[in-house]
């Protein structure tokens, strides 16, 4: 069972449909504690990071007790922002920390006509420097080119956990990944075949062997 959690800041009603469309058991817990069962845990979000305040605390605290004794954790958009250490949009609200880094606003380019926030279909890079590492869970079976869906203002940087990237005026992170944490910048719920088959991998990764 997936526990999709809700902060007040997620894109629910378009996730749900996506983990409906592809026969995934999951629910939306009340409480903290009824993630202690779950196989496998999203969160979503869109908008501000300050939203993310919602999740100080229990919510923290047992999110982050499930990723340590191995539980996947899937952070879509904001949701991705949030794993990392915090964010300049809202300085004053601690991510989960489960990355290193901060995220940063998107510079854009005014003489190029990049304009922020990012808003559209971009390719992804899997030619990080470090995916070479090992294959990554989160996209295997796609190639590097497969077109997603963004639409945010602040991005993390291009760190050892990059498996994809892309670029708006800049590079950065578009695709997440160490050990039982995943992230993407970008909307899989909205990216059409390609987002869906992001959903289906990481269902695959909390399906037990």
């Amino acid at each position: 069972m997936i526990a999709l959690i809700d902060y007040g800041a997620g894109n629910l009603t378009s996730v749900r449909k996506a983990l409906t469309a592809l026969g995934a058991a999951f629910v939306v817990p009340r409480a903290p504690d009824e993630c202690r069962d779950a196989s496998g845990i999203i969160v979503p979000g869109v908008g501000h990071f300050a939203a993310t305040a919602a999740l100080e605390g229990e919510w923290q605290q047992a999110i982050a007790a499930r990723v340590a004794k191995g539980t996947p954790l899937f952070g879509i958009c904001l949701g991705m922002q949030w794993l990392f250490e915090g964010s300049d949009e809202a300085p004053e609200v601690r991510g989960l920390s489960v990355l290193p880094g901060r995220i940063t606003r998107l510079r854009g380019d005014t003489e190029r006509r990049v304009k922020v926030p990012h808003v559209g279909w971009n390719s992804l890079d899997f030619r990080c420097e470090t995916s070479a590492r090992k294959s990554p869970r989160l996209l295997a079976g796609l190639h590097s080119g497969a077109t997603v869906y963004f639409t945010h203002s602040f991005a993390a940087p291009v760190t050892s956990d990059c498996i994809a990237s892309t670029s708006h005026g800049e590079r950065f992170a578009a695709v997440v990944e160490r050990d039982n944490v995943f992230g993407v910048q970008f909307h899989p719920e909205k990216s059409s075949d390609a987002g869906l088959h992001i959903l289906r991998n990481f269902l695959t990764v909390c399906t037990p062997p």
